[in-house]
């Protein structure tokens, strides 16, 4: 069963934002993580599921249902990664396209979470619990790249702050759909839940803020090759920005065009900059090209 905390809103919290609140009310919990619980309506506000941004009132009752530590086993697998970056705060893995990130939904093996737990056995931050140790942030299963795994919840924490601060930088490759009309440009739109399709994430008034910076690399005769940079990094969010401007990503089975010119979908993360935790040096690492971004002509 869950783990089930009740906060009583006092006079002086009157105001306060519900994640903010819950984040100082509890403590060694990521406000990463208490949004995604939000999101996911497991922090309750007087029995109803409520935003982030909720302002709070006096007396208002919080009900806060954290993941069990025991409802799960995820057991370590001798999996081949990529390593890009390690020490002993943190190790940065260019991940595999078709490699879930962390156990979901009934898939509790062959993840990159199996994989870290071989490789680095306890040394993992716990902030996110069993389920997602380590994990700071996520790539979609088809999305290959670079991804950040923590290995002390002091460096989560730092992490998690530089990813909220927008000061860790995130770029993507992609191919889209069609020809851009101009050479590079700023999606601002909220996203949240498709109110239809729960699955889906779509551009939603009232939604979260979400920001994509985007330029052309190159263009071809039915798609573009672009580079995608994050300023939020919200579900599905190039994916979703770019099918709002009508040129999805190549590949992509949720969001893109039936029988595009790409057998999987055309999105990595090739390239991270951010700030060490612990000796406060600018890191900066990039992979090299997919091969099947090469088979499109890059």
């Amino acid at each position: 069963m869950d783990d089930k905390k009740i906060l009583q809103v006092p006079e002086e919290n009157i105001g306060e934002r519900l994640d903010l609140f819950v984040c100082n009310s509890i403590k060694d919990i990521s406000r990463t993580l208490i949004q995604r619980l939000i999101e996911e309506k497991q922090v309750l506000v007087n029995d109803k599921a409520s935003k982030a941004g909720y302002k709070l009132h006096f007396n208002d009752v919080i009900s806060i249902f954290l993941p069990s530590l025991k409802e799960t086993n995820i057991k370590p697998e001798d999996i081949k990664l990529d390593i890009v970056f390690e020490d002993k705060d943190l190790i940065v893995i260019n991940k595999s396209q078709g490699m879930v990130t962390h156990p979901a939904s009934g898939v509790y093996s062959g993840t990159l979470v199996n994989a870290l737990l071989y490789r680095c056995k306890d040394s993992l931050s716990g902030i996110n619990g069993v389920i997602r140790p380590g994990i700071v942030h996520r790539l979609d299963k088809e999305t290959s790249g670079l991804i950040i795994v923590c290995k002390n919840d002091k460096s989560h924490l730092n992490i998690a702050n530089q990813i909220k601060e927008r000061t860790l930088k995130r770029i993507y490759l992609a191919m889209v759909s069609g020809k851009l009309p101009y050479k590079s440009g700023v999606i601002n739109k909220p996203i949240d839940r498709d109110k239809v399709q729960r699955h889906k994430m779509a551009v939603v008034p009232g939604g979260r803020v979400a920001i994509t910076h985007w330029k052309v690399i190159k263009e071809f005769e039915n798609y573009t090759y672009i580079e995608c940079s994050l300023e939020t990094g919200r579900t599905h969010q190039i994916r979703v920005h770019m099918k709002s401007l009508g040129y999805p990503i190549l590949g992509d089975k949720t969001y893109g065009k039936k029988n595009d010119c790409a057998e999987s979908m055309m999105l990595h993360a090739y390239k991270l900059i951010f700030t060490h935790p612990k000796n406060g040096k600018e890191i900066k690492l990039e992979t090299e090209v997919p091969a099947r971004f090469i088979s499109l002509g890059v």
